[in-house]
C-alpha cells in the first residue's frame, strides 16, 4: 500500500464502527436487487469499471459486471467473499487486522492465496438478530476504493450516513 493509500485509509477503530452501524433487520431477495441495482447506479455515476455480487446462504442473489470489468474480478470477489464468510468481517478490516500486527493476510493467515484474499471490497450483511448471512462485494478498484464504494452504498440503502467526530452525522 502506497503512503497516499495509508493515509486515506480507514482505522481499524473506524472499519469496526462500520460492522456495527451497517447492520440490517431483514435481507430478502428484494433487498438484494434494490441494494444491487443501487450499487450499480453509483458505480455508472462514477464510471467505475467493478463486478457487483451479493451473496446470501451460499445462494448468489445479484450480479453486476460493468464496463471495463473483467473475469478477474469475479475470482477476486470469491476469495474476498471467503474471507467474511470465515472471518466474520469485512476482507478490509480482516487485512487491516494483519497489517496491525507488523504482518500480511498472506504471511500470516497460513490460508491458500488463491482461495481468500482480505483486500477491500467485501463486507458482510449482518442481521441485527442473527449474525452473518452473507455478504456484498465489488471488485475492480484499489481495495480501499472498493470497500468505501459498499459501505457508501450500505449508509444509502440503511439511510446511516457516516458518524463525524464527536458522534454527529455529516
Amino acid at each position: 500500500m502506497t503512503t497516499q493509500q495509508q493515509q486515506l485509509a480507514p482505522s481499524i477503530e473506524e472499519l469496526e464502527e462500520q460492522e456495527q452501524r451497517l447492520t440490517f433487520d431483514r435481507f430478502t431477495y428484494d433487498d438484494a436487487w434494490v441494494l444491487g441495482s443501487l450499487m450499480v447506479e453509483l458505480a455508472r455515476e462514477r464510471r467505475l469499471p467493478v463486478a457487483i455480487d451479493i451473496h446470501r446462504g451460499g445462494q448468489q442473489l445479484f450480479h453486476a459486471a460493468l464496463p471495463g470489468s473483467a473475469p478477474d474480478n469475479d475470482a477476486w470477489i470469491i476469495r474476498k467473499r471467503r474471507v467474511v464468510e470465515r472471518y466474520g468481517a469485512a476482507s478490509y478490516l480482516v487485512g487491516s487486522r494483519f497489517r496491525a500486527k507488523g504482518t500480511t493476510f498472506e504471511n500470516s493467515s497460513r490460508l491458500d492465496a488463491d482461495t481468500y484474499a482480505a483486500h477491500g471490497g467485501s463486507f458482510p450483511i449482518r442481521l441485527e438478530q442473527a449474525g452473518i448471512i452473507g455478504a456484498v462485494t465489488v471488485s475492480g478498484l484499489p481495495q480501499v476504493e472498493d470497500h468505501r464504494l459498499v459501505v457508501a452504498a450500505l449508509e444509502k440503502f440503511l439511510g446511516r450516513p457516516a458518524q463525524a467526530p464527536g458522534g454527529s452525522t455529516d
